[in-house]
């Protein structure tokens, strides 16, 4: 299908908040983001000039972030997640009309404007947008957009930097950064080391930064195509932006090389073994893949459940769903568990920014409580409501090193007899 090479395979990587006045210099990461750095010194604090960082009482950098620069905070991330397939680019503003003309194409998922400028730093061209934290952060990699320290960083006037360009910039002592060649060029506060969309965006600020690196407001589009291929949206997206507009495919198939025609198979192990068995799929594009159809009749159906009410799930994982919920119930915990906040069971992908499988392609796992359970948080999920997943042989994604609290994936078959 002429895809082009891949990106670069780079896996996951960790999410580092930077400290707003380390003292260490080169912006080295003082924690990973957590609960206890998101209400850190991130919220009210002085102002100093992006020209001038200034010191503190202590001689260590003046707080930030910058007020000049701040908008307001995004909050909690409720939208899904997405993938960005395609990213479009140009000279000139993306139009509502334009973009209107876009989120109406029939294989568009979601499409987000943002203003995208090459930034000279020591002979490198760094890809940096400046976007709005609240909505952007969904096309981002998972561990980003999941953290919300970062975005509220970046709402603060910060810059948030893909860790795979770190050690190639060139952050002052104080972890500024100069954007742009100029001997004036303004400094940004690297904020975070986020991944953001591999092969198109190096580093993120928010909007308020475009004039002052004399953006080109709006002259980019993130686009999502989730379900189908991305290329094949690809000349009704070309119709409807415009012919002087680039497109760059930056979907999974194009990153990794895959071939989206031929047949994938997974040989599963382990605990749900008897759950998934053999697993074949092809390869859709934008993260997603279709398991092979007799595979879905075989193992997925859409049944009641306690709380959830209707839900699609692996057939083998029902009982001892139904046994958990059902439990919770007896025990007058029902009000922990919000339908309204339940984020899918069997949903056939892989892992954002990768290749690997999720569990939720085999529909042996679930997301509960979503606004509330972000990755690499504590989370707010019931304590008591995790006991009895346990109990009935769920994991629970808040026991991991890199948190998901708001998941929870069968670990062990049991019959609720």
């Amino acid at each position: 299908m002429g895809l082009r090479p891949a990106l670069g395979a780079a896996g996951l990587t960790g999410v580092l908040v930077l400290a707003a006045a380390c003292g260490t210099g080169g912006g080295e990461p003082a924690t990973e983001a957590s609960p206890s750095t998101a209400g850190g010194s991130a919220a009210a604090s002085p102002s100093p000039s992006p020209r001038d960082p200034g010191k503190g009482s202590s001689g260590a950098p003046a707080a930030v972030p910058i007020a000049e620069y701040a908008v307001d905070p995004p909050g909690p991330r409720k939208t899904p997640l997405t993938y960005a397939d395609i990213l479009v680019t140009g000279a000139e503003p993306i139009s509502d009309e334009m973009l209107a003309a876009v989120r109406a194409l029939p294989k568009v998922s979601s499409a987000e404007r943002i203003s995208l400028a090459q930034v000279s730093l020591e002979n490198r061209l760094v890809n940096v947008a400046a976007v709005q934290p609240a909505t952007y952060r969904n096309f981002a990699d998972a561990g980003s957009a999941d953290t919300q320290v970062v975005w509220e960083r970046v709402a603060g006037g910060e810059i948030a930097v893909d860790p795979s360009i770190e050690k190639k910039l060139p952050v002052d002592k104080n972890g500024f950064l100069r954007l742009g060649s100029d001997k004036d060029a303004p400094q940004a506060h690297v904020g975070a080391l986020a991944p953001q969309i591999e092969g198109a965006v190096d580093a993120v600020v928010n909007e308020k930064w475009a004039e002052e690196l004399d953006m080109t407001l709006g002259n980019a589009l993130v686009v999502a195509t989730t379900g189908y291929a991305p290329q094949s949206v690809e000349k009704p997206l070309a119709k409807a932006v415009g012919e002087d507009r680039t497109l760059l495919f930056v979907d999974a198939v194009a990153r990794y090389g895959l071939d989206p025609g031929v047949q994938q198979t997974a040989v599963v192990v382990g605990a749900t073994a008897d759950a998934v068995g053999t697993f074949s799929y092809t390869v859709l594009g934008g993260g997603r893949i279709a398991p092979a159809p007799e595979w879905v009749s075989s193992h997925i159906s859409t049944e009641p459940v306690p709380i959830l009410g209707m839900v699609t799930c692996n057939k083998l994982i029902f009982p001892q769903l139904r046994a958990a919920l059902q439990e919770i119930t007896d025990l007058g915990l029902a009000a922990k568990i919000n339908p309204e906040e339940y984020a899918g069971c069997y949903y056939p992908r892989f892992i954002a920014g990768s290749t690997t499988l999720s569990n939720h392609s085999f529909g042996t796992a679930l997301d509960m409580n979503v606004p509330g359970n972000g990755r690499g948080t504590v989370g707010e999920m019931d304590r008591t409501v995790v006991a009895v997943f346990k109990k009935w042989g769920f994991a629970w994604g808040g026991d991991w090193n890199y948190t998901d609290p708001m998941h929870f994936e069968m670990n062990a078959l049991v019959d609720p007899r």
